[in-house]
């Protein structure tokens, strides 16, 4: 089996925008290019794909190690599409799609199986952090609000092998307050971040 890992980035200037309360832009941009780089080292050895449509983004893959692929104006489930076609096209048979911000992800490649479609929901069990699949499994994205029931659902419906991995690794990402505080993931951040949230928590 030969697998790749997909992670659609936005751009780190407009994301993370739920912890306005407690960070400032540039905070909250630096978290999430910290949040990045961990989920692209967890990806290692596997080559890695960086779906984004933003320079900063690109050039931060680029250095990272990865291969970008551009796709503007496509949304989430477009790039997560469009990715897949390209690692398809590339000779890959199997993908691992993960969200650009698992701060406790690790081996990510241990997640993919031969012949099945593997789903790591969230810890509220509502999105879908990780899925992995065969190239020929034709699942298309639908992430937002209740991907993992609609993700579990599709591919249920295609008949194909189903596995849901609960991960307590895999299931924290982070949206909220609540998530950038977690008692996991609170000691791991750099120590600028931890003095900031500290006056807050």
């Amino acid at each position: 089996m030969e697998a790749a890992v997909l992670v659609p980035v936005k751009g780190f200037d407009a994301a993370k925008r739920r912890l306005a309360g407690i960070l400032d832009g540039g905070q909250r941009a630096a978290l999430a290019r910290w949040l990045a780089d961990r989920v692209v080292i967890a990806a290692r050895p596997l080559p890695t794909f960086v779906a984004c449509d933003d320079d900063d983004v690109a050039s931060w893959a680029d250095g990272a190690g990865a291969e970008v692929l551009w796709s503007p104006g496509l949304g989430l489930n477009g790039a997560v599409d469009a990715g897949r076609a390209t690692i398809t096209g590339k000779g890959f048979d199997h993908v691992v799609i993960a969200h650009s911000d698992l701060p406790l992800a690790r081996d990510l490649g241990t997640v993919a199986r031969p012949d099945t479609v593997t789903l790591v929901p969230d810890r509220r069990r509502d999105g879908t952090n990780v899925l992995a699949l065969p190239v020929g499994v034709d699942l298309p994205a639908a992430y937002g609000a209740a991907s993992f029931a609609h993700h579990l659902a599709a591919a249920m419906a295609l008949g194909a092998r189903v596995e849901v991995r609960c991960d307590p690794r895999l299931a924290l990402d982070v949206d909220t307050p609540d998530d950038v505080t977690h008692p996991a993931l609170f000691p791991l951040l750099p120590e600028w971040l931890r003095t900031s949230l500290a006056s807050h928590r």
